[in-house]
């Protein structure tokens, strides 16, 4: 009898055993104001967070859980973590020990597994003091007292999120930082505008949180760039999508949206400590205005892609994006591309590529404010002046061009010295004040 009980007993001790949750990755990722550390798991555990100090450390400890190998190198610069350890506790669960060379907020919570990743431990580490000020607002005063119009770039994806992956692992997150960093250098060479970047790196901002920063730093315009993925390789083309408040205008539209809304699942947020707080926004009356400034600036910008790229749609299309859903900020997303396109991947992966698709885009964006320049700007002064600058973009006209900025075409050709009508693309005209 004895006997036949500890048989069982150990035998449940080995089912056990083989049924514990592994942890089979760690990695690390660096934001502006905390640390992201990821424990990859085999399926769901139970875990406590606690702090202990003199010295501080900051105790992880996961229920029925063991690593698959040693504890993983992880690169600790530029964070407040000085060293991490692992051991076995009580026999069956995993206590992780980071050793602080900083004060922390510590937070952490467990993400269920999903179709895009598999369950997932975070631990995020929150800065204190100084270091939490490293994404100051960044609108400044123009000239003479005017401010600067100011450009907030989204790049999509990050940290956790690769995004869509194409041919050759080439991962979307990286895409569209590169073309967004080229974006900011553009703009940011331009007399009156401010560009400032959600994100600076390779980490995740949740998709509420990106607008969030827009509105903090009082951005004129939020713009999303993306290099997404359809279910057929053979999808193609360049796209500007705004927001919708009545369902998608293609299943195409429909279907990048569900994809893009789905973001926050593998990127890593706490969704049960976010409000809801666009909850209702769409029956603002405000969002009126800000949905037409929306589509006006993204036919712009669309314009312009066309002269570089093949477009999947010639209009703006839209679609219920939850990161466009700010009610006073005009916001579009931009599909610089499919990635999941062998062709269009190794072109949007090349730097000639990406600095071409940027000034599509910055052409598109500049000649919008230039025409419709926010009151109490530089722009705003100086087209009242004497005009503004507008380039031309492939498929333009003079008559086009003299329609959209209300002025005669014969008053276009005197200004600018054009005899006939022939104009080329990257040509700059003046814009006389209507």
């Amino acid at each position: 009898m004895g006997r036949a009980w500890i048989g069982a007993i150990l035998g449940l001790l080995v089912a056990a055993a083989a049924q514990a949750v592994e942890v089979h990755d760690v990695r690390l990722w660096r934001a502006p104001d905390h640390t992201r550390v990821v424990f990859d798991l085999t399926g769901p555990a139970e875990h406590k967070l606690f702090v202990l100090e003199n010295p501080t450390r900051i105790v992880l400890d996961i229920d029925g859980t063991r690593l698959t190998d040693d504890f993983p190198e992880l690169k600790l610069d530029n964070t407040p973590i000085s060293s991490v350890r692992s051991a076995t506790r009580e026999g069956t669960d995993l206590r992780v020990v980071f050793d602080m060379g900083e004060s922390v907020d510590p937070r952490s919570f467990a993400l269920k597994a999903n179709e895009r990743a598999g369950d997932r431990l975070v631990v995020d580490l929150y800065d204190r003091g100084a270091r939490s000020a490293s994404a100051p607002e960044v609108k400044k005063s123009a000239s003479l007292g005017e401010r600067d119009i100011v450009i907030a770039i989204d790049a999509g994806h990050g940290g956790e999120d690769p995004g869509a992956i194409g041919p050759g692992r080439r991962r979307e997150k990286d895409v569209v930082l590169a073309i967004a960093k080229e974006l900011f250098a553009l703009l940011e060479a331009d007399t009156g505008f401010t560009p400032t970047l959600t994100r600076t790196g390779d980490y995740y901002i949740s998709l509420t949180g990106r607008p969030a920063i827009a509105r903090k730093r009082q951005a004129d315009l939020f713009v999303s760039i993306h290099a997404d993925a359809f279910k057929s390789p053979q999808a193609h083309g360049a796209s500007v999508y705004a927001l919708s408040t009545r369902g998608a205008t293609s299943t195409t539209a429909r279907y990048l949206a569900q994809r893009e809304n789905a973001a926050d699942l593998v990127g890593g947020v706490n969704l049960a400590e976010h409000d809801d707080i666009l909850a209702g926004v769409l029956a603002d009356l405000s969002m009126t205005s800000t949905l037409d400034a929306s589509l006006q600036v993204g036919s712009f910008v669309l314009r312009n892609m066309g002269g570089i790229a093949r477009l999947h749609k010639r209009n703006v299309e839209q679609a219920g994006f939850v990161v466009l859903k700010s009610p006073d900020i005009p916001s579009i997303l931009v599909e610089t591309g499919f990635i999941s396109n062998p062709t269009e991947a190794q072109k949007l992966t090349t730097r000639s590529y990406q600095q071409q698709m940027a000034r599509a885009i910055h052409a598109g964006i500049k000649s919008w404010f230039m025409a419709h320049p926010p009151a109490g700007t530089l722009v705003a002064r100086l087209k009242a002046e004497g005009g503004t600058e507008y380039v031309i973009a492939r498929g333009d006209t003079l008559s086009g061009i003299a329609q959209r900025f209300n002025v005669s075409v014969a008053t276009l050709k005197s200004i600018n010295g054009i005899d006939g009508s022939k104009i080329l693309v990257g040509q700059k005209l003046t814009i006389p004040t209507s």
